[in-house]
């Protein structure tokens, strides 16, 4: 799992390094004028289709959501998605829920598109357009580097899709240059290490954000779950004030992913808020909070590019956490590398 954290700057430069293929494919979709975005994937990839939803609504100017692939699977049923972009994500492409969803959009019609890390997949093959995430071979069964490939390779295509050349505009591409860099920085820093010890005796935690940093929270959530066992709740940041925010108390850790930009401007409601009922609040972000008690850095950035940069001591956090509570994130219990679900 260290190895597979390590790589990810050199797996953004090899996708920004590949990007004519993703440009061919915005530019085919852009010439469609889809009505709206629907996305379709499972487990961490789930996680990456969120940021592709926000990304389409923000960049796009285009309704989105994430299907549910047991709507087709279980139920039969075939939704007309004939005017809509469908997106698979997936990092096997393997899944048999996902292969059904994204062949019954296809014949309805829709225009169809895998973002997979297996261009000979299932996924791959029954979708009319393919997007290859060149993360190449992960070895734990934690996937880090597949996760954040999917996230640049949605936005690539997002911004070829917005410029309608396939090519994102100058500004943006002086910005996607600088990931690689930005990320190794991310992955420089030593403060997981001292949230980690923070958390080590924690039995529950609550991980939380707003806008593109909800999919971080997510997936942060996920990450910890599944290598440390911890039982992580993941919410928005407005979801939390909904009602779950009654869990907060002193012995209550809460995750909080602080971006620069309007969704982490919201979470600043969220810490006060977290600040009065005394729980041990944890920032992520390139900023400190007031009322925090510990705080993990990240690069500064346009919020747009957040998700590619915190997520990367979240998942060094999830390593750490897990060697120190005596795990294994190698190899998580009751976790294979490829899950097939119907």
């Amino acid at each position: 799992m260290a190895t597979d954290i390590g790589e990810q700057p050199t797996t953004y430069q090899r996708i920004l390094d590949g990007a004519a293929a993703v440009r061919e494919v915005a530019r085919e979709v852009a010439r469609r004028d889809v009505r709206h975005v629907v996305l379709v994937a499972r487990g961490t990839s789930d996680h990456a289709a969120l940021y592709g939803s926000y990304l389409s609504q923000i960049r796009l100017g285009r309704p989105a959501g994430l299907a549910s692939p047991s709507v087709v699977s279980l139920y039969g049923a075939h939704p007309d998605v004939s005017q809509a972009l469908v997106i698979g994500v997936s990092q096997s492409g393997r899944s048999p829920d996902l292969v059904e969803v994204l062949d019954s959009a296809r014949r309805s019609g829709a225009t169809t598109l895998a973002l997979t890390n297996a261009p000979d997949s299932e996924l791959a093959r029954v979708a009319e357009l393919h997007v290859d995430i060149l993360a190449g071979p992960e070895r734990a069964v934690a996937a880090t580097k597949t996760y954040t490939a999917e996230l640049l390779s949605l936005l690539l295509v997002v911004e070829g899709i917005r410029t309608g050349t396939g090519a994102p505009e100058p500004a943006v591409a002086r910005e996607l240059d600088r990931l690689p860099e930005l990320a190794a920085q991310a992955l420089a820093g030593r403060d997981h290490e001292d949230v980690a010890a923070r958390l080590r005796y924690a039995t529950q935690l609550v991980v939380t954000g707003r806008g593109y940093a909800y999919a971080t929270a997510r997936e942060a959530s996920h990450k910890i779950i599944e290598t440390s066992y911890l039982s992580a709740l993941a919410y928005s940041g407005a979801d939390l004030l909904h009602g779950p925010v009654a869990v907060a108390d002193r012995e209550m850790p809460v995750l909080t992913i602080v971006g620069d930009g309007p969704g982490g401007a919201a979470m600043n409601e969220v810490i006060e808020r977290l600040r009065t009922m005394h729980a041990d609040v944890i920032t992520v972000g390139p900023g400190r909070a007031a009322g925090e008690q510990a705080h993990i850095g990240v690069p500064a950035v346009d919020e747009r590019y957040s998700p590619l940069l915190d997520i990367l001591p979240l998942q060094r956090l999830a390593l750490t956490l897990a060697l120190a509570r005596g795990e294994d994130p190698d190899s998580p219990r009751g976790i294979t590398k490829v899950t097939h679900t119907r």
